[in-house]
């Protein structure tokens, strides 16, 4: 057994090591042909979002060229009109910025004055006061005529070593001015391609890695779509509704250019947290520029702050909340790499192309990794969570965990999903030996912790009053209201074999005082020393029912032992097991009648329930051996004739 495990842990490392090499590559390979794949990867994301545009018009019987055309020629004449107007906005604010230099100046003086002796303000003042200086000469050097200046400076020889191209250099000048306009319109033609070939596309990328798992493959192709479909279409609408009431409140505030902010803003916001700070910055500047006093700038910065807070609180989960699936980790994370390998383009794309690696991880195996690391499912159930940290020894965040679930379940309901579960892990790692006995202890002892953590919520649910069950209404009870009352009844708890049996033994032990039971709690070794300990007991005589736990399912001879132990010592006793099941183990549940208990129980909810129930105790099986010797010495009848 531990041979396999070895190989298979081998096997995983060179899986994980061959992702990484390939994960290298391909990112290389997009850093290097990034001129190719960014226009790709916009045609592909304004696809995905003009995609039920497009379905919506096909639907009212709009031809499909008709369509497509119509949806492209729509977006792309709105981002055409966004860029006009930005373009105006910044020329304008270009030709007020001298005119709010003296105000700059005057706030850094003051600052400067009120801070006498501070090195930064200094600095700051100077730097200022350099700036104006330098655009002060830049203004006056323009108004001079080109010649002047040629007579003032001093002659430079000059060599001419090769004479210039006139075509490379009317080269230089042109490409970069078209460049964009040809990235823009290789867009438009990838889109409007992709939206016409969509089906052909959707089946040819089936066809190319996914013929084998058609179920998964179009799983994965739907919720990319609709994930990063809805993400794009929702943040838009996010943002509009935050740029709306900023560039209201900037107009009344009297902040120039308040158009310009707000669609700066609008843009801004699609990167993740950085975009609404730089949103955020630029107004502030400006009003500090533009009014002699600081009221103005008050009053922008609470603008932002409400804005942002109602949006975040409100409109946000009210829309899409976190439909990404994203962490916040995550998408820092991928802001960071994007912007690393496409610079501001990737910036503004790292969301929705992290969203796809999630879908990809999500839907393949072999990049399953992808989905861990950049995913917001919990990675870990809430019984591997537990164990985890009743390994490590911390019962206060096991404590925080327990409570968040106590808020909806009751205490026997995550003792049944989360405790137990978390203790049988820890007992299948004892089996295989991989626990010493000082992490025994320590896990033993860390769930005592955690259950008198817990004592106070038991407390309040033992207080609490059964709700009566509605007629009619089809509603399902709690399962702590199914549980027979335990008034008046009086039971032990007891761990099988070992300090793991003990901690399951205080969370059954924890459930049936909730409901009432009077009950006491013995360690296994009440079970393992001679005979007579057990009397050392108190009360062993007086009790109506004992419950051992046994998180070992080869338990089979200590459970029977145990039985006709307690049940020699008291007839009239009930003795049940509690012996739950591991995932994915096969074995049938011990019969009660094997090991003459009078209950065999896999889960808590039915042992408390046996415990609970009013019934006569099974008497011990008398062996044929001490049958046939009894009728051996049994006395002759003499009658008298």
């Amino acid at each position: 057994m531990f041979d396999l495990a070895g190989k298979g842990a081998v096997a995983n490392t060179t899986i994980s090591l061959r992702m990484i090499i390939v994960l290298i590559g391909v990112a290389a390979i997009l850093y290097v042909g990034q001129e190719v794949f960014v226009p790709l990867a916009l045609a592909l994301l304004l696809t995905f979002t003009l995609a039920p545009i497009v379905s919506f018009l096909r639907k009212r019987h709009v031809p499909k060229i008709a369509s497509v055309l119509l949806a492209v020629t729509g977006a792309f004449l709105l981002i055409g009109i966004f860029s006009f107007v930005v373009a105006t906005q910044v020329a304008n604010l270009a030709n007020n910025v001298p005119t709010y230099q003296r105000n700059i100046v005057d706030k850094v003086h003051a600052l400067t004055q009120a801070q006498s002796g501070n090195g930064v303000f200094e600095h700051l003042s100077k730097v200022v006061e350099r700036i104006g200086s330098e655009m002060r000469t830049s203004a006056e050097d323009s108004q001079d005529d080109r010649p002047q200046e040629a007579t003032k400076r001093e002659p430079m020889p000059v060599e001419i070593v090769t004479r210039s191209n006139p075509i490379e250099t009317l080269g230089n000048i042109i490409l970069p001015l078209v460049s964009p306009f040809a990235t823009a319109g290789l867009v438009i033609v990838l889109v409007i391609f992709m939206l016409l070939e969509r089906e052909d596309l959707r089946d040819r990328f089936i066809r190319l890695v996914g013929l084998g798992d058609l179920h998964r493959t179009t799983a994965a192709l739907q919720d990319a779509g609709s994930r990063v479909g809805k993400y794009l279409l929702m943040q838009l609408v996010v943002n509009a509704l935050y740029a709306l009431p900023i560039t209201i409140g900037l107009w009344l505030l009297g902040i120039p250019n308040a158009i310009l902010w707000g669609l700066l803003i609008l843009v801004l916001r699609f990167v993740p947290y950085i975009g609404p700070a730089i949103g955020m910055i630029l107004p502030l500047f400006l009003a500090l520029a533009i009014a002699p006093g600081w009221s103005l700038v008050a009053w922008v910065a609470a603008l932002f702050i409400v804005t942002e807070l109602v949006s975040n609180n409100v409109i946000e989960p009210w829309l899409y909340g976190s439909h990404t699936g994203l962490s916040s980790l995550a998408i820092i994370v991928s802001a960071i790499f994007w912007s690393w390998l496409w610079g501001p383009v990737g910036l503004m794309l790292s969301t929705p192309l992290t969203v796809c690696l999630v879908v990809l991880g999500r839907y393949v195996p072999e990049f399953s990794f992808l989905d861990v690391l950049l995913g917001n499912e919990p990675v870990l159930k809430p019984q591997e969570k537990l164990y985890q940290r009743l390994l490590a020894g911390d019962p206060n965040e096991a404590t925080d965990n327990a409570e968040d679930y106590l808020e909806e379940e009751y205490l026997i309901d995550y003792y049944e999903s989360v405790g137990l579960p978390a203790l049988v892990l820890g007992e299948l790692d004892r089996q295989r030996g991989v626990m010493t006995p000082e992490q025994l202890k320590l896990l033993a002892s860390t769930t005592n912790t955690l259950i008198g953590n817990l004592a106070e919520i038991a407390a309040e649910e033992a207080s609490e009053e059964p709700s009566a069950p509605e007629d009619g209404d089809g509603t399902e009870q709690g399962t702590a209201d199914d549980l027979p009352s335990g008034e008046g009844r009086t039971m032990l708890c007891i761990g099988g074999r070992g300090p793991i049996d003990d901690a399951a033994a205080s969370m059954v032990a924890q459930v049936l005082t909730v409901e009432g039971a009077t009950v006491s709690q013995a360690a296994h070794t009440a079970l393992t020393g001679r005979s007579g300990d057990l009397t050392a007991i108190a009360g062993v005589k007086g009790l109506d029912t004992v419950l051992i736990c046994f998180l070992n399912r080869a338990s089979k001879t200590h459970a029977r032992q145990a039985v006709k132990r307690l049940k020699r010592i008291n007839p009239l006793l009930r003795v049940g097991i509690l012996m739950p099941i591991a995932e994915g183990d096969r074995l049938p549940l011990l019969p009660a009648e094997e090991i003459d208990a009078d209950f065999v129980s896999s889960d808590i909810t039915s042992a408390v329930q046996a415990a609970l129930s009013v019934t006569e105790a099974v008497k011990l099986r008398i062996s044929p051996k001490l049958i046939s010797r009894t009728r051996t010495t049994a006395p002759a009848v003499v009658m008298d004739m």
